[in-house]
């Protein structure tokens, strides 16, 4: 069962950047972030297929994150540039198990988080 747990959140200013980054002890088929607001539900920022190499982007960051990842290292890593105040929410870093796609639902390996707050 892989275990994660991300780092490199923090508060900066609209316009800022930030890079998270998530250490894993396995891969797996299905990685990805999420991320989820007070008050609001969880939802995907980034997911990376692993078969296919496809990577998935909710529009709301298209442009302004990119995910990717070292394999030597066991880390994957989250790109936050033009960050807004609506970006402000905890991130977390998941992984899973999926036959031909990523489903939510498939990711049963979560890292506690990490936090990012962005100031207008």
């Amino acid at each position: 069962q892989a275990q994660l747990v991300e780092s490199g959140g923090g508060s900066v200013q609209a316009g800022g950047s930030l890079r998270l980054s998530c250490e894993y002890t396995s891969e797996t088929n299905c990685m990805g972030w999420f991320r989820q607001a007070p008050g609001a539900e969880r939802e995907r920022v980034a997911i990376l297929y692993g078969d296919s190499g496809y990577i998935y982007y909710a529009d709301s960051v298209k442009g302004r994150f990119t995910t990717s990842q070292e394999k030597d290292k066991n880390t994957l890593y989250l790109q936050l540039n033009s960050l807004q105040p609506e970006d402000t929410a905890m991130y977390y870093c998941a992984a899973g198990v999926g036959r031909t796609s990523c489903p939510t639902t498939v990711f049963k390996n979560w890292g506690p988080g990490t936090q990012v707050t962005v100031s207008s």
